[in-house]
């Protein structure tokens, strides 16, 4: 069970490969980087959200 601990942090490559994705469809004329923004957001959310829930797992149990 100890790859859980670094699993929010495909979450911060999910965010770069999107925000990537964003810059790549920003030079062109057709296409829409928003998704791609919008998703990279998501990702950091679930990156920060993930690691404050795994800190509380781990405070609650050193408790009992």
């Amino acid at each position: 069970m100890g790859y859980l601990k670094y699993t929010p942090y495909l979450y911060l490559v999910f965010a770069a490969v999107f925000v990537y994705d964003a810059f790549v469809k920003w030079e062109m004329a057709d296409a829409t980087p928003k998704l791609s923004l919008l998703i990279a957001g998501l990702a950091v959310f679930m990156f920060f959200f993930r690691m404050k829930f795994a800190k509380r797992i781990e405070e609650r149990n050193k408790k009992q």
